[in-house]
C-alpha cells in the first residue's frame, strides 16, 4: 500500500531546533515541507542562514495561516499558548517544542516559567519510551524539554519499570549543555570569548525542566516524594547534553536486577542503547539515540550517565519521532 504524504509547516523555524527540525523534515520520506515561518527573518531565504541544510524556502511571517496538515511550534516559551488553540480549533496535528504545555500543575507553570498565564489544557506528553500509545491517540503533542529527556531516561526504569522494586531516597543531578541549548541568542555571555575556557552552572534550583522532570517520574516539584537537586551547567561546546545522576536507594538492590530492570524496559526503544562503558557526547552528537550507563557503587547507590544532542533527541529529532507515532508509520521514519 502506498504510503500517505502529509503537509508539513514550521512556525519558529529559524531557532536552532527549528532549523534542526526543518532539516530533519525535507529529508522526510511521508511529509512535504510546505511552509517555515520566522517573523524577525520574513523574507530571507532559508539558506542564507544556513547554508548547510538543503532547504529551498523562504521564511515566511505566520498570521494565522492553517493549510497544512501538521504544524511545528519552536517558538520562545509563552508563544505557543497563543497559536495551539486556534491549530486545534482548525483540526491541526500540533507538535509544540516550548514549556507551554507541559506541566500539569498552574502553580508550578508560573512559578518557574513566569508570567501571569498558563495553558488552560495540558497536552499529551511526548516521550515516546513512555507514552508510546498514548501518543499514537493524540493530535497534539507537548515535546519535552532537553533537560528532561536525558534526566527521566535516565532514571524511569526506578520509576515506572516495576513498580515499588526500586525505593529511590534521592537523586542529585548534575548536567552539562552545549551553548546551542542556549538558543540562538546574541547575549554577550554566551559569545564565544565569554565562554571558550569556561564553564559555568546557571539557574540551579529554579531551571524550568525541575517540575516537569519529576512530574514524569510520578511526583511534584511543590511536595517531592524524593530528594531531588538538579545543577545545570553550560560549557564550550555547540551540541549535546551530558547528565550524570546520583541516586541515593532506600534499601539494598542487587546489581544484576538493575541492569536487567533497564534491559527489559527499554528493550522496544529504538532510540536508547545501553553502554557498558561510560558514554560520551560525542557517541550522540547528530543523531536521535539516548545512551546510558550505570555505574555501581555499593547495594545503595548508583551513578546513571546519560548523552543526547540536545538539538536532535532534546528537540527535533524527538518532536519527529512523535510525529511518526501519531501518523502511524515507524518511529524511526527519517531519523536513522
Amino acid at each position: 500500500m502506498e504510503q500517505q504524504n502529509y503537509t508539513v509547516s514550521i512556525i519558529g523555524a529559524s531557532g536552532y531546533s527549528g532549523a534542526e527540525l526543518t532539516g530533519l523534515l525535507v529529508k522526510h520520506p511521508a511529509i512535504t515541507l510546505e511552509s517555515i515561518y520566522a517573523h524577525t527573518q520574513a523574507g530571507k531565504h532559508f539558506s542564507e542562514l544556513y547554508p548547510a541544510i538543503a532547504c529551498n524556502r523562504v521564511f515566511e511571517s505566520y498570521s494565522g495561516q492553517a493549510d497544512s496538515d501538521i504544524y511545528f511550534l519552536a517558538l520562545p516559551h509563552g508563544e505557543a499558548l497563543r497559536l495551539v488553540p486556534g491549530l486545534l480549533s482548525a483540526g491541526k496535528k500540533v507538535v509544540d517544542l516550548s514549556g507551554d504545555f507541559r506541566l500539569r500543575s498552574v502553580d508550578e507553570h508560573l512559578k518557574f516559567y513566569g508570567g501571569a498565564k498558563a495553558p488552560e489544557a495540558v497536552l499529551q506528553y511526548g516521550m515516546p519510551e513512555l507514552y508510546r500509545d498514548a501518543i499514537a491517540g493524540s493530535s497534539a503533542i507537548s515535546n519535552p524539554g532537553c533537560y528532561a529527556t536525558s534526566i527521566i531516561l535516565g532514571l524511569a526504569p526506578l520509576f515506572t519499570g516495576a513498580a515499588g522494586m526500586v525505593p529511590v531516597e534521592s537523586v542529585n543531578v548534575t548536567a552539562v549543555s552545549g551553548i546551542s541549548g542556549a538558543g540562538r541568542s546574541s547575549r554577550t555571555e554566551l559569545s564565544f570569548s565569554e565562554m571558550s575556557g569556561n564553564m559555568r552552572a546557571y539557574k540551579v534550583g529554579m531551571h524550568q525542566h525541575t517540575p516537569e522532570i519529576v512530574q514524569a517520574l510520578g511526583t511534584s516539584a511543590t511536595d517531592p516524594s524524593f530528594r531531588f537537586v538538579f545543577t545545570p551547567m553550560i560549557a564550550p561546546y555547540v551540541r549535546g547534553i551530558y547528565s550524570v545522576l546520583n541516586v541515593q536507594l532506600a534499601a539494598p538492590v542487587p546489581k544484576d536486577s538493575i541492569g536487567s530492570l533497564y534491559g527489559d524496559f527499554y528493550a522496544d526503544a529504538p532510540f536508547v542503547r545501553l553502554r557498558e562503558g561510560i558514554t560520551e557526547v560525542r557517541h550522540v552528537a547528530h543523531t536521535n539515540y539516548c545512551d546510558i550507563s550505570i555505574a555501581w557503587q555499593g547495594d545503595r547507590s548508583l551513578v546513571i550517565v546519560t548523552a543526547i544532542d540536545n538539538l536532535v533527541k532534546g528537540a527535533a529529532g524527538q518532536a519527529v519521532q512523535n510525529m511518526n507515532l501519531m501518523l502511524g508509520i515507524d518511529e524511526t521514519t527519517g531519523l536513522l
